[in-house]
C-alpha cells in the first residue's frame, strides 16, 4: 500500500538573505506530519478578516473501488482547520475552525467522573453518527506508567501491537466511536501512557483498509491536561490530541453502527483509574452552503 502523507518544516524567514532558518534539526519527517491518518494533498489560505491561516486536506476512501462506483463518489475534503505555531515555534498546532461549532446542538456533559480500570460507559443523548466530542483526562501518578522502550520509534507499529484491548498500567483509555450496541463494531481512539502517546480499530465489512494509525503526543501530563477532541461524520473520524498537537484522520464503514444505531462510549482498559475532568458531546446538524 502506498502511504500518502504531508509533512511540514518549522522555519524562520530571513528576508535580507532570502533564506529559511529551521527551528528543529533533530526531528524526522515522521515527527512533523500534519496528520497521521488518511489526510494528504493539503492546501492553506490566509483569512484576512479574522487573521488566521486555514488548512484543507483530502481524505480518500478505505473501501473497495466497486463500492465507490456504487455510491457514485470517492473522497472528500476534511473539516477546515486553523493552524498556528506553538509557543516554542517548533510545532504546528491544528484545530477545527470556530464556525464548526455553529452546527452543534443537544449538548450532553459530565465532570469529575472516575473511570476505573476495565470499565466504561455510554455517552447517551446525542446522535453518535454525527457528533463533536471533547474529553479531558487527569492521570494517576506517572510512576505507575509502563517504562518507555527506546526501541519504540514507530508509533503506528506500536499501536498495532498494543491495541485498545491490551491492558496496560495507565491506559489504554479514551473513546469508542461508531460502535454497535454490542460492540461487534467499534473504532477506538485512545491514549496509552508511557511518557505520552495516542492511537486507533472498526467494521464487520471485509473488503476494507483497516489500518491502525498511531502517533506520539508531546504532552507533560504533570502540568497539562491530556485532551482529545473528535469529530465524527458517518464514515469520517477526525481526532485532535493534546490541544491540536497531533491529528489523526480515519475512514470507517460500519455495517451495524450506522445512523441511530451508532453509539459512543468512554472506556478505560488499563489497570489504573483515570479521571474524566470534563466531557462534552454535541450532536451535529447538517452543514448548509450559503
Amino acid at each position: 500500500m502506498r502511504l500518502m502523507t504531508t509533512t511540514y518544516l518549522a522555519a524562520m524567514l530571513l528576508k535580507r538573505r532570502s533564506t529559511f532558518l529551521t527551528r528543529i534539526l533533530a526531528y524526522t519527517s515522521s515527527d512533523m506530519r500534519l496528520d497521521y491518518g488518511k489526510f494528504y494533498a493539503s492546501k492553506t489560505f490566509f483569512g484576512n478578516a479574522k487573521k488566521r491561516r486555514i488548512l484543507w486536506g483530502w481524505i480518500n476512501e478505505s473501501d473497495s473501488p466497486s463500492d465507490d462506483i456504487e455510491k457514485g463518489w470517492s473522497g472528500l475534503q476534511s473539516i477546515p482547520r486553523t493552524i498556528w505555531l506553538s509557543g516554542t515555534e517548533t510545532q504546528l498546532l491544528q484545530w477545527p475552525i470556530k464556525e464548526i461549532e455553529t452546527l452543534r446542538e443537544n449538548r450532553v456533559s459530565l465532570q469529575e467522573e472516575d473511570l476505573p480500570g476495565a470499565s466504561g460507559f455510554e455517552v447517551s443523548g446525542i446522535k453518535a453518527s454525527q457528533v463533536d466530542v471533547k474529553v479531558s483526562f487527569k492521570l494517576p501518578r506517572l510512576e505507575e506508567a509502563e517504562l518507555m522502550d527506546p526501541s519504540w520509534v514507530d508509533p503506528q507499529l506500536l499501536c498495532s501491537e498494543k491495541g485498545a484491548s491490551i491492558a496496560g498500567r495507565v491506559g489504554p483509555f479514551g473513546l469508542l466511536v461508531l460502535a454497535s450496541k454490542n460492540l461487534e463494531e467499534q473504532t477506538a481512539i485512545f491514549f496509552r501512557v508511557f511518557k505520552e502517546k495516542r492511537w486507533f480499530q472498526s467494521s464487520l465489512w471485509q473488503d476494507l483498509d483497516k489500518t491502525t494509525y498511531g502517533a506520539f503526543v508531546d504532552v507533560d501530563p504533570n502540568h497539562e491536561k491530556l485532551s482529545l477532541r473528535t469529530l465524527i461524520d458517518h464514515s469520517v473520524v477526525e481526532s485532535f490530541g493534546g490541544e491540536g498537537r497531533t491529528c489523526i484522520t480515519a475512514r470507517v464503514y460500519p455495517r451495524l453502527a450506522i445512523n441511530s444505531e451508532a453509539h459512543l462510549y468512554a472506556f478505560n482498559n488499563g489497570t489504573s483509574t483515570v479521571r474524566i475532568t470534563e466531557l462534552s458531546a454535541w450532536s451535529m446538524k447538517q452543514a448548509q452552503i450559503k
